[in-house]
């Protein structure tokens, strides 16, 4: 690796120590047929956990949890199965407030939940996801998990800790009320948990990390890191956009060399991603930190991070698949997409489901929430084997293809949120354009015109590149989708897309118009009606105006 002569420090300790505790992890990750044979049984042991954990909690009195973690394998998953239902947010929520709000104890989880992350729904308002010390624990072990793939890759744990590591978290915005229940951003519940000798190696750290205004913070951070040696960046992309254009633009300003981030961080070796699809943003981030004409950095690693619980991460540098984390304290169904609002759905677990079928998620977590509807849509690569360590491929591999309830379906077109990433991807590529962020909506017919599709999308597209954009955003959704293809069939039941620009930064400043900046706010990337792409757009106009 070319950053393998980056001097040492005393912090390398750290990193050494890390690697020395991943010993025994590293080669259970790399025994694949392992995860093949037995994803199935360490699954039910998770379940077995959480019912035992909660058997004396209101919900586990109402559930039997006492007499079904008792069972035998074969039979525990069809009880619990029959002794709960699935249920969203709106099913727990007189149960969370009761625990949050009044800190009434043993409602879910065993005693008082002292912490909430409050996530910012687009389809359910505000939501507030129970943290267990257990949770705690569970996200801890996914990140060792991060950095055991990262030495499977080939990465120097020692090398890479001998420097900075760069978290674009929430903010504070932390609230304690009067019976000590903390409800804030996950990061904001987190942060201040770093502690000695890791606050030597985290940047930007606390007072930095937890400011409330986005833009200063993003300002402060870059003000920050382009002294520091950053050595890997942990978040979401669109943000990392933003900050490493900053850096770079000070870097030119203060006459040090920046015509790439790895000229400023000349031992920058890892970029961590999550929360959003990172393809959009593949070759803008690589050109960023590479140089012009970088297609992909050479080593990147995409997390599946949620509020609720830690869900999966990429263990293989070539696949896009994300491993499901099988073994960390949660346990995971899949209910068919088709079957997600009857009254009772039929649920898969990892070894049950069917690959190239499209599932919601379903949670079981290590904080209380049992068969609760994550929402994101998912389909599997590989499939573990059963009970008995019969056929599979491996361990449990997903990948992520939208929310349940983000789609346009307005005309009978029935679009998800792959069908659009895939599309905007495809046109990027023909097209050679940086693109940023995108939302995408239906066009209602009136008198000027018929119905249709509008991409409202960050690039600078001239006329002849736009007229090829739009052309091959349209072909790519037809190729995956017959009922858009029919509706395009002679213009008859929709028309060619429409494709809207607006600068770069845009949505960031239409977020902060809503309050909704930063943190794990985003805009979905499309919905079956027009209040996003208005949105946008107006702001864009209102801006130039």
């Amino acid at each position: 690796m070319s950053n393998g002569n980056a001097p040492l420090t005393w912090t390398a300790a750290i990193g050494y120590g890390l690697e020395a505790r991943m010993t025994l992890r590293k080669p259970r990750l790399d025994d694949i047929d392992w995860w093949r044979r037995n994803t199935a049984r360490v699954q039910l042991r998770q379940l077995r956990r959480v019912l035992d954990t909660a058997k004396d909690t209101e919900l586990g009195r109402a559930g039997d949890f006492a007499r079904l973690s008792e069972l035998p394998d074969a039979e525990l998953l069809p009880a619990y199965r029959r002794a709960l239902p699935v249920r969203t947010y709106d099913g727990y929520r007189d149960m969370i407030d009761r625990a949050r709000d009044g800190g009434e104890p043993d409602v879910f989880w065993p005693g008082v939940v002292e912490a909430y992350a409050q996530t910012s729904g687009t389809t359910a308002g505000d939501k507030f996801m129970p943290q267990s010390r257990q949770m705690y624990k569970s996200n801890y072990l996914a990140s060792l998990d991060i950095f055991a793939h990262l030495m499977r890759w080939g990465v120097s744990i020692g090398r890479l800790m001998s420097g900075k590591v760069l978290f674009l978290g929430g903010s504070s915005n932390v609230t304690v009320n009067e019976h000590g229940v903390k409800t804030g951003d996950l990061s904001g519940l987190v942060i201040p948990l770093i502690h000695w000798p890791l606050t030597k190696i985290y940047s930007p750290g606390p007072p930095v990390a937890l400011m409330e205004n986005w833009p200063d913070k993003i300002e402060a951070m870059a003000q920050q890191v382009i002294h520091e040696d950053i050595r890997m960046i942990s978040g979401m992309p669109s943000w990392s956009c933003v900050l490493l254009e900053r850096v770079l633009e000070l870097a030119k300003e203060r006459g040090l060399p920046g015509e790439r981030v790895r000229e400023v961080w000349e031992h920058f070796y890892v970029f961590v991603h999550g929360g959003v699809k990172y393809t959009p943003f593949q070759r803008r981030i690589a050109e960023l930190i590479e140089g012009e004409g970088a297609e992909d950095l050479p080593q990147r690693l995409e997390l599946y991070p949620a509020s609720e619980a830690f869900v999966a991460l990429q263990d293989e540098p070539w696949n896009p698949s994300l491993r499901l984390c099988s073994d960390i304290g949660n346990f995971f169904e899949f209910v068919p997409i088709d079957e997600i609002n009857s009254d009772d759905p039929v649920s898969h677990a990892a070894w049950e489901v069917e690959r190239g079928q499209k599932y919601v998620v379903v949670l079981t977590t290590c904080a209380g929430l049992c068969r609760y509807v994550l929402g994101d849509m998912v389909e599997f690569d590989t499939v573990p084997g059963d009970l008995d360590g019969r056929g599979g491929e491996g361990p449990s591999r997903l990948r992520i293809i939208g929310r349940h309830k983000h789609f346009i379906n307005a005309f009978g077109e029935n679009l998800i949120v792959e069908h659009i990433e895939t599309a905007v991807l495809a046109a990027v590529e023909a097209t050679g354009v940086r693109s940023g962020e995108f939302t995408a909506g239906p066009v209602y017919p009136s008198g000027r015109s018929g119905a249709g599709l509008e991409l409202v999308i960050e690039a600078d597209l001239p006329m002849p590149v736009l007229d090829r954009f739009r052309d091959v955003f349209d072909a790519t959704l037809k190729a995956q989708n017959v009922d858009y293809t029919t509706k395009r069939t002679d213009s008859l039941g929709m028309g060619p897309p429409t494709v809207s620009t607006v600068p770069t930064g845009t949505f960031m400043r239409w977020m902060a118009s809503r309050g909704k900046l930063g943190g794990q706010n985003k805009c979905p990337r499309c919905a079956n009606h027009r209040d996003f792409v208005e949105g946008v757009v107006h702001h864009a106009e209102s801006v130039r105006a």
